[in-house]
């Protein structure tokens, strides 16, 4: 029996709870390869998209089969063919994909289906919908070879598609699509999952794969992975690598991330199905575990509205409690947020302060400074920091300070002098708790 330790999971469920409601009723378009079936991580894998799935978010998945056909082109005495990073697909590879697609089928329609007690799947009800959504060309014959059955997708009866998610189905997609004859044609997986995503106008696209994302420095495996890239520099990076013909390449997933982003997808994503509940750690935590390319970075550094006041209220209320900062008056918070600063990720306040000028005194309190448990370490005080003082040149102030009684040092290292409470503005001494002692601390501003 496992056992489940409150301290830890309550702050835990907490901090997902935002991107919970943040995504419940969002179209995510999962591209799920045939390597992750290989790896034996279909089951885990199903668990958690029905975890999404019960947190109300409409899933479309997207399968791909490529060491299945090449494991049954092989029981046949053949080779699989490939050029330009696409399988050249005859008739008998026509014949293997088609097989292979109805036993990879069979096998997430049976792991949807599980309902074993004492599992993430105990009590789920998950209906998986196919159908001919997709309509296809030929890729042709390109630089002298034919490509014979292989093909792109021409459209995705998108309309088709959204009546079965918004009845509750997760929609079942295989790398199949016919032509208005009724020829069939092998698909590229990336390609229709990238096809349906745009169709869709889908809120996330994410790659479930066999990379672990675009790493800081490409082609460098040792480098950290880059949790986020704007679609300018997704552009910028794929304009100087040569194109992708297998998928550890690093703009094999990319290339599809980018050409979703730029027509209209909010966020793509690579995620790694080599690590254990990738897809929930991408999706429910802050810097998830893969890369994530959007159209500008989601996190903003920037002034604080009324739709901010619950959030501030939230980050602040755990460091009230434990005596960190001194309890302020909700109705205060209310009135002052046009002097707070907020970082914000993805629609989430993770960091505030607030400056409350001296004018007469040239100088200012920066109050309330907090970063979420979260985040901390990653540089997000410095950069409230730094807002901070810009603000109060602007204003015209020499000088800020701060009232603290546990992070002085945290203040120290970054100009901030002690000093007597005496030293502080009439207005603010006659508002100083004694009884706390909190430090005063200063830095001036050049």
């Amino acid at each position: 029996m496992s056992l489940v330790f409150p301290h830890t999971f309550v702050p835990w469920f907490r901090s997902v709870a935002p991107y919970i409601h943040a995504y419940r009723g969002e179209t995510f378009v999962v591209g799920m390869p045939g390597e992750l079936v290989a790896a034996g991580k279909l089951n885990a894998f199903v668990q958690d998209l029905s975890i999404l799935h019960a947190m109300g978010i409409k899933i479309v998945l997207v399968h791909g089969f490529r060491p299945q056909v090449n494991e049954q082109l092989a029981a046949k005495g053949q080779s699989p063919q490939y050029s330009h990073g696409m399988r050249v697909t005859d008739a008998l590879a026509l014949d293997c994909a088609q097989e292979a697609a109805g036993q990879l089928r069979f096998e997430i329609e049976a792991a949807f289906s599980q309902g074993l007690p004492n599992t993430p799947m105990a009590n789920a009800t998950v209906r998986v919908v196919s159908g001919n959504f997709l309509t296809a060309r030929p890729v042709g014959i390109v630089d002298g070879v034919d490509f014979q059955h292989s093909g792109v997708v021409r459209k995705v009866d998108g309309a088709a598609i959204q009546r079965a998610i918004d009845s509750g189905a997760v929609v079942l997609l295989s790398p199949f699509g016919f032509s208005p004859t009724g020829e069939a044609f092998n698909l590229n997986m990336e390609d229709v999952a990238t096809s349906a995503a745009i169709a869709l106008q889908a809120d996330k696209l994410l790659f479930v794969c066999e990379s672990d994302g675009v790493h800081e420095q490409p082609g460098d495996a040792n480098s950290p992975v880059d949790t986020e890239l704007t679609l300018a520099d997704a552009v910028r990076m794929l304009a100087n690598l040569p194109p992708a013909t297998e998928p550890s390449d690093v703009n094999f997933y990319l290339r599809h991330c980018v050409r979703a982003c730029q027509a209209g997808v909010e966020r793509s994503h690579i995620v790694p199905f080599a690590v254990d509940g990738a897809l929930l750690q991408e999706v429910y935590t802050h810097d998830g575990i893969g890369t994530m390319v959007v159209d500008e970075k989601l996190e903003s550094l920037r002034e604080a509205g009324s739709d901010d006041i619950g959030g501030i209220i939230a980050l602040i209320e755990p460091l009230e409690r434990d005596g960190t900062l001194v309890k302020r008056d909700r109705t205060e918070i209310e009135r002052d947020i046009d002097l707070y600063t907020v970082i914000e990720h993805d629609g989430v306040i993770f960091g505030c302060a607030a400056l409350y000028p001296y004018v007469e005194a040239r100088t200012g309190e920066m109050a309330a400074l907090t970063v979420s448990p979260a985040v901390q370490g990653q540089g997000d005080g410095d950069r409230i920091l730094k807002r901070v003082e810009q603000q109060a040149k602007s204003q015209g102030l020499a000088s800020i300070f701060v009232l603290t009684t546990r992070t002085m040092h945290w203040f120290i290292k970054r100009g901030f002098q002690p000093v007597d409470p005496e030293w502080l503005p009439e207005e603010r001494k006659r508002k100083y708790n004694w009884d706390r002692r909190s430090q005063v601390l200063v830095k001036k501003l050049s």
